[in-house]
């Protein structure tokens, strides 16, 4: 049996999609854009937490702020644009793992904090457009881009005509195959692995931030590449509400009441979320019913979500039930699609248009705050012919009591 050499690109990719599932949504792009008359897109992301389009194309992120454009063309291999020296190219080839399907890489030190590098992608992209001949070049999520690029984009348009392709891409993209599916339930697999280890190691005296950095850590371990870890601790008869790191500078005591939100992406970077309520000692009757009545209105929500259902009579369901149980509407996304984005279409919402299909992974997060409690079930879902399947998390949901 053979194996790769110690500096190959197979040992330096962590966790590859297999080249059947990047060719499958080339294709599917592809006949869509044929039949829309589009002969090429062009999309910019920043970060791996809302900026999966680049990596749903490349199988690779854009990371820190650092812009990523890709060209992805009707026919033949795609272009990327990214942070790198002054008139760096990269030639590709054909069977590159690192940028699969990409033909070169051309690079620009560009910046956000920089105001005046902000049209410089967006003149190599140009550049590329013009050079290959496109008359009508879809933007994929103009939301994502930055603001100069997208301008001058559209202000040394010459000939060419953009059109927005975001909804097309979003209708495929919210579709998860059998190879993503199997990603996924290692991601929500990897999740529960952190909660249990944390579970082991909450302890009176440690920090708010000690618990977050853990579960960070404890996902690193176990494949995870980015993700956010929101939470805080309050003393009994508190609501221990969601709070960022930088919030996150109380010291736990005995009795204290942590929750904690895992929203860290798996093994080749496919999101879920994870949360629950650790409490340090005997949690109180007021936030056991309240554990119980959002098990249950999640299971509510998950009775709706059939595929063909629209997502604004999901949500007022969810609505109507809180309301006749005493609780608050909700106002919040509570429940939404999640891949290479830790929020993706469809969201249950009332403005909405995409109804629920098979092959959607769903996340369902119901909360109720007062000022006494907090806290919420939030658990991942895939939808099948007939709804949703089994919970993807194994975590008991319950309050965690230690």
């Amino acid at each position: 049996m053979s194996h790769p050499l110690p500096d190959s690109p197979e040992q330096r990719v962590l966790h590859p999609i297999p080249r059947r599932e990047l060719e499958r949504r080339w294709r599917a792009v592809r006949e869509r854009m044929d039949e829309l008359g589009i002969d090429a897109l062009v999309m910019q992301n920043s970060n791996d937490w809302l900026g999966g389009y680049v990596k749903w194309f490349t199988d690779r992120p854009a990371t820190n702020a650092y812009p990523r454009a890709v060209v992805f063309p009707r026919e033949g291999r795609m272009v990327s644009v990214e942070q790198g020296p002054t008139g760096g190219i990269r030639e590709v080839p054909p069977d590159d793992l690192i940028d699969p399907g990409v033909e070169k890489i051309v690079f620009t030190p560009s910046y956000a904090s920089i105001h005046y590098t902000g049209t410089y992608d967006a003149e190599l992209v140009q550049a590329e457009l013009r050079r290959r001949g496109y008359k009508t070049v879809g933007l994929v999520g103009t939301a994502c881009m930055y603001h100069d690029f997208c301008a001058h984009l559209k202000q040394t348009a010459g000939s060419v005509r953009f059109v927005d392709a975001t909804d097309m891409v979003d209708h495929i993209k919210a579709i998860k195959s059998a190879d993503e599916i199997e990603a996924i339930g290692r991601m929500a697999a990897m999740q529960d692995e952190v909660l249990q280890a944390l579970a082991r190691h909450i302890r009176p005296g440690m920090k708010d931030f000690e618990v977050a950095a853990y579960a960070q850590y404890a996902g690193q371990l176990r494949g995870s590449e980015q993700g956010l870890f929101i939470g805080s601790s309050s003393p009994a008869g508190r609501a221990a509400m969601y709070k960022p790191r930088h919030l996150q500078g109380r010291e736990m005591r005995e009795g204290d009441s942590f929750t904690l939100l895992i929203e860290n992406n798996g093994p080749g970077g496919y999101y879920g979320e994870l949360a629950r309520t650790f409490v340090l000692g005997k949690a109180s009757q007021e936030l056991l019913d309240t554990m119980a009545l959002l098990v249950e209105a999640q299971r509510h929500t998950l009775d709706h979500l059939k595929p063909g259902a629209m997502p604004a009579d999901i949500l007022a369901a969810h609505n109507a039930f809180m309301r006749a149980r005493g609780m608050r509407e909700e106002t919040r996304l509570y429940a939404h699609g999640q891949g290479y984005d830790m929020v993706e279409r469809p969201l249950i919402r009332e403005d909405e248009t995409m109804p629920i299909a098979a092959g959607m992974n769903i996340v369902v997060h119901p909360g109720h705050a007062t000022p006494s409690v907090f806290t919420t079930v939030c658990d991942n879902y895939i939808i099948g012919a007939d709804g949703p399947g089994e919970c993807l998390h194994k975590t008991p949901k319950t309050i965690i009591e230690l």
